[in-house]
């Protein structure tokens, strides 16, 4: 303990000695800068502002989306429709030519298959030689009724003949030159010729009869001849339908089995032709979304196979009923147990773009946004004014 004492002493003693050191010059410090008082009740102000701002601006702009809303009404439920036809045959015979194959594109004209014509060019044969048998008949009935005239004419004479000499062998027998038996057959002659003469009226009745009562008729107007005619115009027609042609442009449906060699018959349907020019949508709307819908109204169209795209419609008209009272077993609301449901209705709209009909096809989901023209605020508060109106 002594010896760290001292040492400690001899320490202190020697910084006792040491030369003093020259003190630091003074450094010259700037006084803090104090920032100048903020306005406290401006700033408050700002605040209040702003956090008034921001409802204000979220119940206007909700309040107007309700005003204005309601002006478009959109369903998804709904389809892209076209007209399909059945293609049959108006004759009966085998198919010896097919000119189509399933899902070909056609154009209104295009030929379609042929049956033989074969036993249809021998019918019109037929026909035609029915034809000229009839006129024939007509002329042969023509001179008959000459003939009767003829007949007529001739019998009157002998009448007259017959006659004179009734008057002579009577004029003779009143003066007793002649003998009774004389005047007897000179009766008897005139009786002759007087049937005659009505037999060849009857004669001139009948063939004028034949003739349509008309002896001056042309041949080709005589009933015979125009029942020949009409049946020469079914074997030509017949004939002619042994050709199908398409009745429109569309595209070729189950025709996958329709071959040569197949035999057809009358009426009997063989295959399907969709129409891409009869083009429309059925979409299906909520009753609630009819109120301000009406014929003529514009319309957008958003087909799911093409997403990007929107083609232009017009809708045409609104179905008579809901879906429900067209099905096959009606629904029944007798029972206690009823639950209020929204009925749907369908509604036509026509297509404007002629050009968006080839690239559709029958069956396609589609999205539809119609424009009503009313919005949901304009009819309480403007009097049922149309949202143009109320811009304007």
């Amino acid at each position: 303990m002594n010896a760290v004492a001292k040492v400690n002493e001899n320490a202190a003693k020697v910084e006792m000695e040491a030369p003093a050191q020259p003190a630091a010059a003074p450094v010259a410090v700037a006084p803090p800068v104090e920032p100048a008082p903020a306005p406290k009740k401006k700033r408050r102000m700002g605040r209040f502002f702003l956090m008034l701002a921001l409802p204000a601006a979220l119940i206007i702009g909700g309040g107007y989306v309700w005003v204005t809303g309601g002006r478009y009404q959109e369903t998804e439920n709904a389809n892209l429709q076209q007209a399909k036809v059945s293609i049959a045959s108006d004759t009966a015979g085998r198919i010896v030519q097919v000119a189509i194959s399933d899902h070909q594109m056609v154009k209104q004209g295009d030929l379609l298959f042929t049956i033989d014509p074969e036993p249809y060019r021998i019918a019109l044969a037929q026909a035609d030689a029915a034809v000229a048998a009839a006129r024939l008949n007509v002329e042969q009935l023509r001179a008959a009724y000459s003939q009767s005239m003829a007949q007529e004419k001739s019998a009157s004479s002998e009448v007259d003949y017959a006659q004179s000499q009734y008057d002579r062998a009577a004029d003779l027998a009143q003066k007793g030159i002649n003998a009774k038996s004389s005047l007897d057959e000179a009766r008897n002659d005139l009786d002759k010729a007087k049937q005659q003469v009505a037999v060849a009226q009857q004669g001139i009745i009948s063939a004028k009869a034949a003739l349509g009562g008309n002896p001056d008729i042309e041949t080709d107007k005589h009933p015979t001849v125009m029942a020949a005619l009409a049946a020469r115009d079914k074997a030509a027609y017949d004939l002619a339908r042994t050709t199908v042609k398409a009745p429109a442009d569309g595209v070729i449906s189950q025709a996958s089995s329709f071959k040569v060699g197949q035999f057809v018959g009358s009426g009997t349907p063989l295959f399907s032709l969709v129409e891409t020019d009869d083009t429309w949508i059925d979409a299906n709307f909520k009753e609630t979304q009819l109120t301000n819908m009406k014929p003529g109204q514009k319309a957008e169209i958003v087909v799911d196979t093409y997403p990007g795209k929107t083609f232009e419609a017009t809708v045409k008209a609104i179905g008579a009923g809901t879906g429900a009272e067209f099905s096959l077993l009606p629904a029944q609301n007798a029972t206690g147990n009823w639950v209020k449901v929204t009925q749907r209705i369908p509604v036509r709209l026509e297509l404007t773009d002629p050009d968006a009909k080839m690239a559709l096809r029958t069956g396609m989901s589609a999205s539809v946004t119609v424009d009503t023209g009313i919005a949901r605020g304009f009819p309480a508060i403007f009097g049922h004014a149309t949202a143009g109106e109320v811009a304007q």
